[in-house]
């Protein structure tokens, strides 16, 4: 897979105007994120400059959400313990294809909302480049963050022959499938871990938010796929001709929700975090806003057909905002408004068997041994 980047711009289809639902859950997050920059400050002692990443930053106004309140508390936990403030080195890691210059067109409004004036204090850079390769020098990183991003894989796994007509998996599929996307997510959060474990100081943290799902069985109908959607409307677009079947056939994402033990399982056999807290945020599959507040719908039993629509397109919005450059590398641009009217329409006719499902997301804090 040559692309894996979210949609840039700040146009209607964009990442950045149509990431909601990530901001919810990152604000769910938010306490404990807050717990561990301040536990990592006490523990080394104050220092005089502190680096900060994020990894996987994406663009628009969610990527300096975390990161504003990571500086706000280092701030305001020196400004507490009577201590002069630290430098502070913000650093927002990417692929080479993000869009980093809508996000860097955000540092002046980002640095008029901190809570202090701390100017000349607090510099933001960019670091292009794969997380799962070195980024940063040997034991430079007081505090990593990872939000919305490893449930991504390096590539897209080996031995996904027989998975012709899904980009994922769905049931049924053959036991081989699952392994082989089991296989590269432990190979791939393996490597993450080590490469960050020689970039981060002894007692440096990291906090990562990532797609998972409840459920052991990957399968399980109460493990809903989001691509599943995508792969019917594949399938209705291969039928009229518009794709080809070999096109589909060779198209798969390079993506795997974990649960909880196989996330666990890859922390302790790498061995160099420790676990500090690990938990599960929920969040719901369909919800849209409205001008005053964000209404979720998952008790309201009379939806009208017009707001129906909004919610459904709302969510095909957010996927497409996803992996519309991983669908245009491979299938063209031509395709894509016509795919997600399929898309849609797929959404709209599961709409009631999918309106309660939550989605499963997992927060893990972790300390360099």
């Amino acid at each position: 897979m040559g692309v894996l980047s979210m949609k840039g711009g700040d146009g209607e289809h964009s990442y950045a105007n149509n990431s909601e639902a990530q901001k919810s859950i990152t604000s769910d997050a938010k306490p404990e994120v807050v717990k561990s920059v301040n536990e990592m400050i006490v523990k080394m002692d104050f220092p005089g400059c502190i680096k900060v990443a994020d990894l996987g930053c994406s663009s628009g106004e969610n990527t300096f959400l975390v990161m504003s309140e990571i500086v706000n508390t280092i701030i305001t936990t020196y400004q507490q313990k009577g201590q002069n403030p630290p430098e502070i080195d913000c650093c927002l890691n990417d692929l080479p294809d993000n869009d980093f210059n809508t996000t860097f067109k955000l540092i002046p409004s980002f640095h008029e909302k901190l809570k202090m004036n701390i100017k000349g204090k607090c510099f933001v850079s960019g670091s292009p480049g794969s997380f799962y390769t070195r980024l940063f020098p040997s034991k430079s990183l007081h505090f990593v963050h990872s939000s919305f991003c490893l449930h991504w894989l390096s590539k897209v796994p080996d031995g996904l022959e027989e998975n012709k007509k899904n980009v994922y998996l769905r049931s049924p599929c053959p036991p081989s499938l699952y392994e082989s996307y089991l296989n590269q997510f432990k190979n791939d959060f393996s490597t993450f871990l080590r490469m960050r474990a020689e970039e981060t100081m002894p007692s440096g943290r990291m906090a990562l938010t990532l797609v998972g799902r409840k459920t052991l069985d990957p399968l399980s109908k109460d493990c809903f796929k989001d691509w599943s959607l995508v792969s019917d409307s594949l399938l209705d677009l291969v039928s009229e001709g518009v794709v080809k079947e070999s096109d589909l056939e060779s198209f798969n994402l390079p993506y795997y929700n974990p649960d909880e033990s196989e996330v666990k399982e890859v922390i302790d056999n790498e061995g160099s975090f420790e676990i500090n807290n690990f938990e599960t945020i929920f969040g719901l599959l369909f919800s849209y806003k409205t001008g005053r507040s964000e209404v979720k719908d998952d008790c309201d039993d009379d939806v009208d057909h017009s707001r129906r629509f909004e919610v459904v397109k709302k969510r095909a919005n957010l996927a497409r905002s996803i992996i519309e450059p991983m669908l245009v590398a491979h299938f063209g641009d031509a395709i894509i408004d016509r795919l997600f009217e399929k898309y849609i329409y797929h959404a709209g006719r599961r709409y009631d068997t999918l309106r309660n499902k939550p989605t499963v997301n997992f927060f893990v804090s972790l300390t360099r041994k």
